[in-house]
């Protein structure tokens, strides 16, 4: 495939795009990076350098590869954490120019605005923006469950819920939608759920809680399941295959001692998963 991702970067570690090109490169795929920050290292850290490209640059950077004539071979725009709403629409008139030059192009947006233990860590009015304006117009949506709860609306706690938020998030325009850091009643202590869900059923996969939540976890994700969706077809597969590849991934960041994600390091379980976990159909 041909991925415009518009995310942030990192000359230090992997965030944003710097943690979704490498693995989508990997998997034999092209990837048009746009930059929306350039910094030294992610912000967990607490202190970091570098510039927030203003709004207007990243605009200027679609639109030269406009110039070119080539956003009609794109097949899909991935957009991860978006820090300023004016970005947010920078990234949704890229991707209605995408769609109008190819109409079989995908959206896939990973909502990052929060998560549980920490609350929302974004500015205020972007989880707002997040769920009125962005969401809608994807195709592909990557919530974990916090954020999940945030767009429906509620709180869950079981799986009957969980499944029934979800619903009413694709009603409102995502069809596939992959739900990370899933915690219910019938989850065993120690281990959390991933949930794929799409028009031919919904899937589930139990992995280990691992005792690291390392940042960019979430961006390498969202950029594997939607190469895996799009290539195999199936939500099943695609959940099966993203799970497996960042499970070894984080295995790697372990064995390490490091709390950068070992996306070098894990580049063979990558480009072709293990396989470590079996789906169940939950419906």
């Amino acid at each position: 495939m041909q991925i415009l991702s518009i995310q942030s970067s990192v000359a230090y570690g992997h965030v944003g795009n710097s943690a979704a090109v490498f693995p989508l490169q990997r998997l034999g795929h092209e990837i048009w990076p746009v930059l929306t920050v350039h910094f030294s290292n992610h912000t967990g850290y607490g202190a970091w350098r570098g510039p927030l490209l203003p709004p207007e640059d990243v605009r200027e950077v679609i639109a030269g590869i406009d110039d070119r004539g080539v956003l009609g071979e794109v097949d899909a725009v991935l957009s991860g954490y978006q820090g300023d709403p004016a970005v947010g629409g920078i990234i949704l008139d890229a991707v209605a120019r995408v769609k109008e030059l190819n109409p079989d192009a995908v959206y896939c947006c990973d909502p990052v605005m929060g998560d549980v233990g920490r609350g929302m860590f974004v500015r205020p009015g972007i989880p707002e923006f997040m769920r009125d304006t962005v969401v809608p117009a994807a195709d592909i949506l990557t919530p974990n469950h916090f954020e999940l709860d945030f767009l429906a609306g509620r709180t869950t706690s079981t799986l009957t819920e969980i499944l029934d938020a979800v619903d009413d998030v694709r009603d409102r325009g995502p069809r596939d939608v992959l739900v990370t850091s899933v915690l219910h009643g019938d989850v065993p202590e120690g281990k959390l759920d991933v949930i794929a869900v799409s028009d031919q059923g919904a899937w589930a996969v139990e992995t280990p809680l691992l005792p690291i939540t390392p940042n960019g976890c979430g961006d390498v994700t969202a950029a594997l399941y939607l190469a895996h969706l799009r290539t195999t077809g199936s939500a099943a597969e695609a959940l099966a295959r993203t799970t497996s590849s960042v499970f070894a991934i984080l295995e790697r960041t372990i064995a390490a001692g490091t709390r950068e994600i070992q996306l070098v390091a894990a580049q063979d379980e990558i480009a072709e998963p293990p396989m470590t976990f079996v789906t169940r159909q939950l419906r």
